[in-house]
């Protein structure tokens, strides 16, 4: 069972994904916890993704892809997995079909979590205070990352429309509300799998 957690910076996608994968048993791949990784150890991708993070943009196709597929080889094993902060773009969503495709797997779908843009704003404020993150402290890198977001990211939605795959969740209200929608459609799909 292969999923994508999709929604815009500070919906909540990465408390999502870590309440889905203790029940559900999938192993969890945030590109943007792997970015910090290689940022934090200065490796070389990540001294290139901090550049383009630091700014707000998304890091190129190119390099997101050869990261991720090594991170996925590193589990054969796995259940399947969820994809939080990935793709990002229609080519990203192209070249993980690709690579799922290879190992005789697919995405099964991806659940979209929905909300407005200035409850984003204020989510990504309180995340800064709480777990330090700069990158969601400068109101400007904000507006931007959503903005990047509405732009490139926001069209990988009908890429997965168009094949049947996607399903809007409803992100507003408390944690255990908006986990208590994604259980329900992923029950859902597990149905038909």
């Amino acid at each position: 069972m292969n999923i994508i957690l999709f929604g815009p910076p500070g919906a909540g996608k990465g408390t999502q994904s870590k309440m889905l994968i203790d029940k559900y048993g999938l192993t969890h791949l945030s590109t943007g916890d792997i970015f910090r990784y290689n940022i934090k150890h200065e490796t070389e991708l990540g001294l290139l993704a901090k550049k383009y993070m630091d700014e707000g943009n998304l890091v190129p196709d190119q390099v997101t892809i050869k990261m991720l597929e090594s991170e996925v080889d590193k589990v054969p094993g796995s259940a399947g997995f969820i994809f939080d902060g990935f793709p990002r773009t229609q080519a990203q969503a192209e070249a993980l079909d690709e690579f799922l495709a290879s190992k005789g797997s697919q995405v099964h779908q991806m659940l979209a979590l929905n909300v407005p843009e200035q409850e984003l704003k204020t989510r990504l404020k309180e995340r800064a205070i709480s777990s330090g993150r700069n990158d969601d402290a400068n109101p400007e890198v904000i507006q931007n990352r959503i903005s990047v977001y509405q732009k490139e990211t926001l069209p990988v939605k009908e890429y997965y429309d168009d094949k049947g795959k996607y399903k809007a969740i409803d992100g507003l209200g408390s944690m255990s509300q908006v986990f208590d929608r994604l259980c329900e459609a992923f029950d859902a799909l597990l149905v038909t799998v």
